[in-house]
């Protein structure tokens, strides 16, 4: 995908969850004049910002992550520092997050200023060129305020899932006299539920585009960063997997799984598709016969309820800006 049909469907996918989320809210508050449901959506606004901005504090908790000095990681300290430069913004905190599965993420809020996080099994897993390639896009996501965006598009579905619930549970308990009010409350609040889903579906697509995005940023900043992201991604898929089977509490790390640069849900998937060219090549070769993968409509289907692109078709898209 070119760029500016990138840029064009991201633009055009936050128009349309805009628009509809307007027009839907705007129906409902004509249809019922009730301003309790302008209170329900000022609180889940709140509710919202008030979870981004203490975010990080939770992420750190959740992740074991800490903030490291340049003595401590001088490699990594040294690739943020220059990338970020390349990249014109301002240098992050670097992070380590201790869990058992490799990865990185850039998160942060006004509290807290710009983070970015790796996580010590991908310093263990990864080469120093492959994990330059991880900071490039995470560095993109920065730049490209994705934490932000993505923080105000994610309000949108959960304030229909909020009305559309409340209306629904509102309308069981209304007497005789109020049950055509309350069949016109159960009404609105269904299909308050079916625009949840279907900004949902919006939001995870555009959440792939900006993954695509922060993949063509990495290549922009990193010399030869087409091949060292994909192999990057290669050996996170296979390794997420590899410590997914012997410590099935790795699953609890998916609460924030958007924030990573590999979806660990899809891991699984990956492997197996791994496993059929095998581990033995280099990582090249290795890259080459994944690029050779036919993608299934389960694999389609699969993406649809995806924060990440298909793996497949993300090394696609980084051989074509190779």
């Amino acid at each position: 995908m070119s760029l500016w049909k990138l840029r064009l469907s991201m633009i055009g996918t936050l128009t349309l969850i805009i628009g509809m989320s307007t027009l839907f809210l705007t129906l409902i508050l004509n249809l019922l004049g009730v301003t309790n449901i302008i209170f329900l959506g000022l609180f889940i606004i709140f509710f919202n910002m008030l979870q981004w901005l203490l975010a990080p504090y939770l992420i750190d908790a959740m992740y074991r992550v800490r903030k490291v000095s340049r003595s401590e990681a001088p490699k990594l300290y040294e690739i943020v520092e220059r990338l970020s430069r390349r990249s014109g913004v301002k240098m992050p905190s670097v992070m380590i997050a201790h869990i058992p599965i490799p990865n990185a993420f850039a998160y942060g809020s006004p509290l807290t200023g710009p983070r970015i996080a790796v996580t010590s099994e991908l310093l263990n897993t990864l080469e120093m060129e492959e994990v330059e390639a991880v900071i490039g896009h995470e560095l993109g996501h920065l730049k490209h305020k994705d934490v932000q965006i993505m923080m105000f598009v994610s309000i949108l579905p959960a304030l229909f899932y909020y009305i559309g619930y409340s209306l629904m549970w509102s309308a069981q308990f209304s007497n005789r006299d109020e049950r055509g009010n309350a069949n016109l409350a159960a009404l609105i609040g269904f299909l308050s539920l079916i625009m949840y889903w279907v900004l949902t579906l919006f939001t995870l697509y555009l959440s792939r585009l900006r993954e695509y995005y922060a993949d063509r940023h990495s290549v922009s900043v990193v010399d030869d960063g087409a091949r060292k992201l994909s192999e990057g991604l290669v050996k996170i898929a296979y390794t997420t997997e590899r410590v997914r089977r012997f410590h099935p509490h790795v699953g609890n790390l998916n609460s924030f799984k958007a924030l990573f640069i590999a979806d660990p849900e899809s891991s699984s998937r990956d492997l197996r598709e791994l496993s059929e060219v095998g581990m033995v090549r280099s990582d090249f070769k290795l890259v080459k016969e994944y690029l050779r993968r036919r993608i299934t409509t389960a694999d389609r289907i699969a993406e649809l309820f995806s924060t990440h692109p298909n793996l497949v078709k993300r090394l696609r898209a980084l051989q074509e800006l190779a």
